[in-house]
């Protein structure tokens, strides 16, 4: 370890490091969009935190943003924080669930998107007893599909977000008859899989725990980890994602949605 004491090697270790800054940082430039002001905080002190969540560096309380983590006790830290930055809170939880296949991931392997056509096709099963439907990765046209279904969307910003989202990381869906969508899933940059959503007249039928299924397994060719969160009474959903073998893991999932008291909550 090198200790640096000059005030001008510091200026330049501080100049480097806000090169290599996550480009999803370096978005985060509109105020209102809370879906892309993002901030995922896991700490093995969470006394500690208090700083960081004052650190108005790190943290832009000027912005509706939202927290993520699994420790609930850190929510009065963040709770604190917002007050002192005159800063509204809403709090949900949600299960956190994983399959025993995201538990063999490596994690010295490097995860590689590649192209769909790459990994081929898991298996057929599903095609062979539903012939009239196929799974396919979820094309960026259908963005504006996903955004009308998806009850934390229907807005331009939700639009823009699924747009990137579905650009860049795996989605996928089920075609059916007529050659659309009937049932999707995306990802989003946490890794967590999620705007599942099914057609009303094709549901409770398997076609979202198969969809999971397929999903999950070309995440697992790719050494890709994922998870999913669901809330407490969102039944079909948890029906879902045991069906297609996740489990519900000890610890649960939390979001702080935090606004400004002048920016109104969506």
């Amino acid at each position: 370890m090198i200790l640096l004491n000059n005030s001008q090697k510091l200026l330049v270790l501080y100049k480097s490091l806000a090169r290599s800054i996550p480009v999803s940082l370096k978005e985060m430039t509109d105020d209102m969009d809370s879906y892309t002001n993002i901030y995922r905080i896991f700490s093995k002190e969470p006394q500690k935190s208090q700083d960081v969540l004052k650190n108005c560096e790190i943290i832009n309380w000027k912005q509706r943003l939202r927290i993520q983590g699994l420790q609930e006790s850190l929510g009065e830290e963040k709770r604190a924080a917002a007050f002192s930055n005159s800063v509204k809170v809403e709090h949900s939880r949600a299960g956190l669930f994983i399959t025993e296949n995201f538990l063999k991931l490596h994690a010295s392997n490097k995860s590689k998107l590649g192209s769909w056509a790459e990994t081929g096709q898991p298996d057929d099963e599903f095609e062979r007893k539903t012939p009239n439907f196929n799974y396919a990765q979820l094309d960026i046209s259908y963005s504006g599909l996903v955004n009308d279904n998806w009850k934390q969307g229907k807005n331009e910003r939700s639009l823009r977000y699924i747009k990137r989202c579905i650009e860049v990381l795996p989605a996928a869906c089920v075609l059916g008859p007529e050659g659309t969508p009937i049932s999707w899933i995306t990802m989003d940059p946490s890794c967590e899989v999620g705007m599942g959503y099914c057609m009303e007249k094709y549901r409770k039928k398997g076609n979202m725990a198969q969809l999971l299924v397929r999903h999950q397994k070309y995440l697992c060719q790719k050494n890709i980890p994922f998870y999913v969160s669901v809330l407490e009474d969102n039944k079909d959903s948890r029906r879902s994602v045991g069906l297609a073998g996740y489990f519900e893991a000890p610890c649960e999932w939390h979001q702080w949605t935090c606004y400004p008291q002048n920016l109104v909550p969506f």
